[in-house]
């Protein structure tokens, strides 16, 4: 599932990439995206179809970005230092619980 996630990753950031590059420049901003009165191929043609699609091109990167970081950390059961080989292959022992000496006790004396 996460690999075919990570083509359409891929996928979708190449599309992206095209749609911005063939959009005209302009210093509209955001407000693009925002125009109620453009229609598909209205007045400004084919540039509010861009605008459009990439913005929802956006969208779905974004979407599928948190669906891919979701699944990788479901499927992460163990930590990368969990994997680390010693170079002499040797099992590294556990820590003992009880390691301090004991305390030596003071002398008994007769009164």
């Amino acid at each position: 599932m996460t690999s075919t996630l990570f083509i359409v990753q891929i996928v979708l950031a190449i599309a992206i990439t095209i749609t911005v590059l063939l959009q005209k420049s302009s210093s509209i901003g955001l407000g693009a995206y925002s125009g109620s009165n453009e229609s598909l191929f209205g007045a400004k043609g084919p540039m509010g179809f861009l605008a459009k699609l990439t913005f929802t091109l956006a969208i779905l990167f974004i979407v599928n970005t948190l669906a891919l970081g979701y699944l990788y950390t479901q499927e992460a059961n163990t930590s990368v230092a969990d994997k680390i080989v010693p170079k002499n292959n040797k099992v590294i022992p556990d820590i003992p619980t009880n390691t301090a000496p004991a305390a030596p006790t003071a002398p008994k004396t007769d009164n």
